[in-house]
């Protein structure tokens, strides 16, 4: 793994934040986005992968196959908001801004993605309509993973022991801000824009193929029986955990010796991090924060 500092936490308009996802935020403000354009919302380590790859298989698995064998889902599918420094060796170091990616891409419809909390979203995203799917997960599971995520990457702070992590979580200091608010936000977002697929992570565990029917319905795509089959056994958790052009490999920035990008993918890990006693106080500080009775989460199925 290549060596970048650290960065630091600190509030920006209210949410938490790091300069790796804000160094370019008036390029992000004046992203001019295209009504065919598909953007993936979702909070750190909730799905976003696994939603990438089957919204690339969904719409180019067919008509750039050579795509999956030579081309990293990280370059196909890209995040709006990094500023990270450039993949390139040398002295330089130019920044790799995600705007600028996405802009060169030559696919349509340009797919991309996002962990930016509603409110931060673009204003040209909501002037041409555009499609989104947002996916979810359950508060547990989303921080096992996140905690696991930011002990083996350097662009995140580094995260600490597991019981100082969840206090951390519980004060809703993490990068890109509160769980709580980034799901109930997009959720009663949804409400009022009917261009917002909000899917739970819990749901595609449970049955990969009606979640990739529903994703069909929403984007009007009709793919035959025989696609849907072939993309429902790439998706896999297993298989993306080995494949290595989704799984992260080839990312400079992450150290797989401490743990993989896609680890485990199942619902109530969690189990295996909490103590009683911290579940018990994670519930009470739950029941507290998730002010919203409608949107209901699964640790188990």
């Amino acid at each position: 793994m290549d060596e970048i500092s650290r960065p630091e936490l600190f509030d920006f308009h209210g949410v938490w934040m790091t300069h790796f996802y804000t160094d370019n935020w008036e390029n992000i403000q004046n992203f001019q986005f295209r009504p065919d354009d598909v953007l993936i919302a979702s909070y750190p380590k909730a799905g976003s992968t696994w939603v990438s790859y089957i919204l690339d298989l969904l719409h180019f698995g067919q008509t750039l196959p050579e795509r999956e064998k030579s081309v990293p889902l990280s370059k196909r599918v890209f995040p709006l908001e990094i500023a990270f420094p450039s993949l390139q060796p040398g002295p330089s170091q130019p920044k790799l801004y995600g705007t600028d990616l996405i802009n060169n891409l030559s696919t349509s419809p340009r797919i991309f993605r996002t962990h930016l909390p509603v409110q931060f979203l673009p204003k040209s995203f909501w002037e041409q309509n555009c499609k989104i799917v947002y996916v979810a997960r359950n508060a547990k599971d989303n921080m096992v993973s996140y905690f696991h995520f930011e002990g083996m990457t350097s662009f995140h702070p580094e995260p600490g022991d597991w019981s100082s992590y969840l206090q951390r979580f519980m004060e809703e200091k993490m990068v890109f801000g509160s769980w709580y608010d980034h799901v109930t936000g997009w959720w009663e977002k949804k409400q009022s824009h009917p261009n917002i697929h909000y899917m739970f992570y819990e749901d595609l565990v449970e049955d990969c193929g009606r979640g990739i029917d529903n994703l069909c319905c929403f984007l009007g795509l009709s793919p035959s029986s025989e696609e849907k089959d072939m993309i429902t056994r790439r998706v896999q958790f297993d298989d993306m955990k080995k494949n290595d052009m989704v799984n992260h490999s080839n990312f400079r920035w992450m150290d797989f010796k401490k743990s993989s990008f896609i680890r485990k993918g199942k619902v109530g890990d969690w189990k295996n991090h909490f103590t009683v006693a911290q579940s018990e106080t994670f519930d009470e500080d739950y029941k507290q924060k998730m002010k919203n009775p409608t949107l209901q989460f699964r640790t188990e199925v």
